[in-house]
């Protein structure tokens, strides 16, 4: 009897655990459209906000920005020059209170910002992060982006954190 209570404890743990869980595709993207799969990123709820695991591959080394974005789309769009761009589809990072200010994962001004995304020497990144503004509830039906260079949080010197190109996105569906 004690067996099967533990196992059915242990049971409605993982399923209470597991139902604000989502695994996110992630695929690198260009003008021409979406590409490649090179990997998961895993997001739970945590008393301290949301828990994002990524299990990624085939990135550059270094920091990149790393954001929630308002569509639930990878596709190209029209960049600021009119031509097609890598994720524009995706629309901006996402702002429910319309803040219109980048203050950075811990500050108030949107909530898109997640902190910054380490991929290590062999192009993996595999550190878990958390945004202590998000739970997995608020970024279903949007997109998460990777974007070619590092975030200072700031719109200065360059506007979003400067993280430039958008070089990899997934749905949250």
């Amino acid at each position: 009897m004690r067996a099967h209570v533990a196992m059915l404890a242990t049971a409605m743990v993982i399923v209470a655990g597991t139902a604000y869980a989502e695994t996110v595709t992630m695929n690198v993207i260009d003008a021409s459209g979406v590409g490649k799969v090179i990997g998961t990123i895993s997001l739970s709820d945590a008393n301290e906000g949301l828990v994002v695991m990524p299990d990624l591959a085939d990135l550059p080394p270094g920091d990149h920005g790393f954001h929630v974005h308002v569509n639930p789309n990878c596709g190209p769009g029209a960049g600021p020059d009119g031509q097609p761009a890598a994720g524009f589809a995706a629309g901006g990072h996402y702002d429910p209170t319309n803040s219109g200010k980048h203050l950075g994962p811990r500050g108030e001004g949107h909530k898109g910002d997640l902190p910054a995304l380490r991929v290590d020497v062999g192009g993996n990144a595999t550190n878990a992060i958390i945004a202590p503004h998000l739970k997995v509830a608020d970024i279903k039906s949007r997109s998460i982006m990777i974007h070619a260079g590092g975030d200072n949080y700031s719109d200065q010197p360059n506007p979003l954190g400067g993280g430039g190109a958008r070089i990899a996105c997934g749905v949250v569906k």
